[in-house]
């Protein structure tokens, strides 16, 4: 959603705080069971069961008992709806997970010292303020919101640059970035996109990443594992996060082909859930998805997807 919708919605939002206590009307919460793993639906997953409001679907995900939510465009909201999700958050007791704190899936910034790929120039300079700045932003919205996490997209690959130099450079802006994100306990997760859906960026492999994570040698900076890529790009998922195990902060998931819920796919989510947890993984699993089926029926249909695969 962009900024020019939530100003549309803004009215909506203050109404919706002024009244935080009476958000589940027209939703009556169902008392259904929390789920085991903390999955987290993200904006537009309940639309129509519980309309457009970001309130209404958090509120109605937690009736339907799910304890985790994700909202990737949180810093592009407005103040008062960043203040009024927290809130609700924190009075039905769930858990909010990332929100991307840097993406350029087009310049290579990180990897080239270029802002701009269609000029020659390099400046790492003017490519180290906006990245201090991208740092600054997270750690004051992640203190706002209440949560521990953010994404960082490496940017695009610069093929004037051998390899190694590309990840050298991204290394080197990393720990900076981290040394901002130290103090505060934000955890940056690097975030490897697949070859296909996002052809030339930097970050494509598990390995990679983790060679980065342990170059940069910062609590401020691990990998977010989304499976939907991941399986993409090299598949053999369970036996690629034992191998970075020691890097890996944070879980998404989709099926494949698709990126739908769960069980409309090839990946055995039971399986890999029940690893997971045996694993003592106890972090969000992010439902970094579409959904199947239109409407409330699909709406319904994704529940009973995640329940088919939660733990026993």
């Amino acid at each position: 959603m962009n900024r020019r919708a939530f100003a549309k919605s803004a009215a909506a939002t203050a109404a919706s705080l002024a009244t935080i206590g009476k958000l589940s009307a027209g939703t009556k919460a169902s008392g259904k069971e929390p789920f085991r793993m903390l999955f987290a639906p993200h904006d537009g997953h309940f639309k129509n069961r519980a309309g457009n409001n970001v309130l209404d679907q958090i509120q109605y995900a937690h009736d339907q008992g799910f304890r985790g939510w994700e909202d990737n465009r949180m810093l592009q909201r407005e103040k008062s709806e960043q203040e009024a999700m927290a809130k609700l958050l924190a009075k039905l007791g769930m858990t909010l997970g990332v929100f991307v704190a840097y993406v350029d899936m087009v310049n290579p910034v990180m990897t080239g010292n270029r802002l701009d790929v269609t000029k020659k120039d390099r400046d790492k300079e003017a490519v180290r303020a906006m990245l201090t700045q991208k740092a600054k932003d997270a750690v004051e919205l992640a203190k706002r919101v209440n949560t521990e996490y953010c994404t960082v997209v490496c940017a695009a690959t610069d093929p004037s640059i051998p390899h190694a130099h590309q990840t050298q450079n991204v290394v080197e802006h990393l720990k900076y970035m981290a040394g901002i994100c130290e103090p505060s306990g934000l955890i940056m997760v690097l975030e490897p996109l697949n070859y296909i859906s996002h052809p030339g960026l930097f970050l494509q492999k598990t390995s990679h990443a983790h060679l980065i994570c342990k170059m940069v040698d910062s609590p401020s900076c691990k990998i977010l594992n989304d499976l939907f890529h991941q399986q993409i790009t090299e598949g053999n998922l369970i036996t690629n996060m034992e191998d970075a195990w020691d890097q890996i902060a944070y879980i998404q998931v989709g099926d494949v082909p698709g990126r739908k819920e769960p069980t409309t796919g090839e990946i055995n989510y039971k399986r890999i859930f029940q690893w997971l947890h045996d694993k003592g993984y106890r972090g969000i699993i992010g439902m970094e998805h579409g959904i199947s089926r239109n409407g409330a029926e699909g709406e319904d249909a994704l529940v009973a997807a995640y329940r088919s695969v939660d733990l026993a």
